[in-house]
């Protein structure tokens, strides 16, 4: 569901301008919106008055910003506040030099294979069994997953094309042979002719792995909280 937002003028359109300008530089769907929503969040803190602030006024509000939320959000925010004023304002950004997130270096969290085991066992719903093993097995991120095409499937190879990948990339992946015995068994209950993972549209259908993946990160976490109790 697109989100509508009602601003006051000149803000509205030139946020309206940020959408088209982020979208004509090629961002990803999910930067358009941290970009956006940090231009949101400004908005609604300065009035929606944010096309001449000065360095103190970001500063003040930076280290609010800090305070409630993560490095990781205020990053994000920073970004989106320069991109409204290099492209949509084209004016020079008054904040160069403001932050400096700490260094740190973290390893992912990695996923044993008796918890992913865990994770397909309390789940209930088959095309979110078959998602959460196929992610697991060719080690895909949610969104990489959730985009996957019947015609991305390459069986001849045993690899599947990963497209749209982090950085805008492409890439190939290796497809063991029993992760394709299992889509090939998951296609057959709802024979979509492109997708893998389709939306269903009817009661009637298959049920589907959502398009939003908050919603299927969301699950596969409470599963992992609680093998005990299915989705």
């Amino acid at each position: 569901m697109i989100m509508t937002y009602v601003f006051p003028q000149p803000f509205s359109r030139n946020y309206e301008s940020l959408l088209k300008r982020l979208k004509l530089r090629g961002m990803q769907p999910k930067t358009i919106e941290s970009y956006s929503h940090g231009v949101r969040r400004a908005g609604a803190h300065f009035e929606y008055q944010i096309d001449n602030l000065s360095k103190d006024q970001l500063t003040d509000y930076f280290s609010q910003v800090l305070d409630q939320l993560s490095w990781s959000t205020l990053k994000h925010d920073l970004y989106g506040l320069k991109f409204y004023y290099a492209y949509v304002l084209e004016k020079h950004w008054p904040g160069a030099e403001l932050t400096k997130a700490p260094k740190v270096s973290r390893l992912p969290d990695i996923v044993t294979v008796e918890q992913m085991q865990q994770i397909v066992n309390a789940t209930r719903i088959l095309s979110y069994r078959v998602f959460f093993f196929a992610l697991y097995s060719m080690g895909l991120r949610l969104g990489e997953g959730l985009q996957l095409q019947v015609g991305d499937i390459d069986q001849d190879r045993m690899r599947v094309h990963v497209r749209d990948a982090k950085g805008n990339r492409d890439r190939l992946v290796p497809l063991p042979a029993h992760t394709l015995n299992v889509l090939r068994e998951f296609w057959r209950v709802h024979r979509h002719p492109a997708l893998l993972f389709p939306v269903a549209r009817k009661a009637s259908e298959a049920h589907p792995v959502p398009r939003r993946t908050w919603i299927v990160a969301a699950c596969s976490r409470r599963c992992a909280r609680s093998p005990s109790r299915s989705v």
